[in-house]
């Protein structure tokens, strides 16, 4: 058995919204919103002050206006959040160079072997937290444990602007009462499959054989049982590059192919959302589609150009609905919107860059 990782996850706290009230002090203390406004666009994020009245990430930023009538809107400026981003990251790195980012605001970090020689650490995330503050006048929460699963979760505990550290001997007693939910993966179909089996924290899920879920779920009855037992082996793997980022959602009943548009839509603006959190460019959109016989079909287009906004990628990803040629009474039980083929910005040659005059 392999010796004990020391994982720290550090989550920036409302990363976006917080560098906007950083720099633009009159919306400090304010409800702020970072969304385009506008009947498609959807929040990047949310303060503080806006999530007490259940404004969220990825919802429509109508939607967010009506929760929140008094919230300041405020377009996000990514090339700002990119640049403090690598501010933070920096700081990560002199401590290891095992940092496995996320996104642009959290990170996994392996502290095992500490650059300076430090052991503890719950100590080595504060420093990290007090160093961020000071130097970027942002807050960070961490989460301390034996692996990336745990270290995830327990960086949520103490949010915002705090840290929890699950040592390896309270693995148990932390997990047991926690709603099966918080296990990655585990949605809200999912939630409610389990519920039907009377399982609701992951205790509940704990008493099931390896067996009796496998049976059920699958290969995703193993990763169940794993997680119900706070197992997860992987490692922290640094400068692994994006390749593909998509959304994808299982429907409460099986739909036709003609009632998707609206889920595909959501989800095109979930994926766009989600690549604005990395500086890689993706290329090629896919949609991914799950028959009620579990068939899956996939379908994918690489423009010329990549595309360059939300409504690119919808309205292509809607277009490749068209290409599905299955008969007609054919139902589907999940939809899915990627894009992948990801490049270095500066691989990306523009069309007609180099065309003759």
């Amino acid at each position: 058995m392999s010796a004990l990782r020391k994982i720290i996850h550090v989550d920036m706290d409302a990363f976006y919204a917080s560098v906007e009230q950083r720099d633009n002090p009159s919306l400090r203390g304010k409800p702020v919103v970072v969304a385009w406004k506008g009947a498609r666009s959807v929040v990047c994020a949310a303060s503080y002050e806006a999530r007490v009245f259940g404004v969220r990430s990825a919802m429509p930023a109508l939607r967010a206006e009506r929760l929140c009538p008094d919230a300041v809107f405020v377009p996000p400026d990514f090339s700002r959040y990119k640049a403090v981003s690598r501010q933070v990251r920096e700081i990560f790195l002199r401590h290891t160079d095992l940092v496995e980012p996320l996104s642009l605001d959290e990170a996994y970090l392996d502290v095992t072997a500490h650059k300076g020689g430090m052991t503890v650490a719950t100590e080595i995330a504060q420093l990290i937290r007090a160093q961020i503050r000071e130097e970027t006048q942002l807050t960070a929460s961490a989460g301390i444990a034996p692996n990336k699963f745990l270290a995830k979760i327990a960086s949520d505990w103490r949010k915002p602007n705090g840290q929890f550290v699950v040592p390896p001997h309270r693995v148990e007693q932390f997990l047991t009462p926690l709603p099966v939910k918080r296990v990655p993966g585990v949605g809200k179909v999912m939630e409610g499959k389990l519920s039907e089996l009377g399982i609701v924290t992951v205790g509940d899920l704990r008493a099931l054989p390896l067996e009796a879920l496998q049976a059920r779920f699958g290969s995703f009855g193993e990763s169940l049982y794993r997680r119900a037992r706070g197992i997860d082996n992987r490692p922290v793997e640094p400068d692994q590059p994006v390749q593909s980022i998509s959304a994808e959602d299982t429907f409460a009943e099986d739909l036709p192919l003609e009632a998707l548009e609206p889920a595909i839509v959501e989800l095109a603006a979930r994926t766009w959302q989600a690549t604005r959190k990395t500086e890689r460019v993706g290329h090629t959109v896919v949609l991914k589609l799950k028959t009620s016989q579990f068939r899956i079909i996939t379908r994918s287009f690489t423009p010329e150009a990549p595309p360059a906004s939300l409504e690119e990628l919808r309205d292509i990803a809607l277009a490749l609905r068209a290409r599905v040629d299955l008969p007609g009474d054919t139902r589907y039980r999940l939809v899915g919107v990627g894009l992948g083929g990801f490049r270095e910005p500066d691989e990306v040659v523009q069309p007609g860059l180099f065309d003759a005059s």
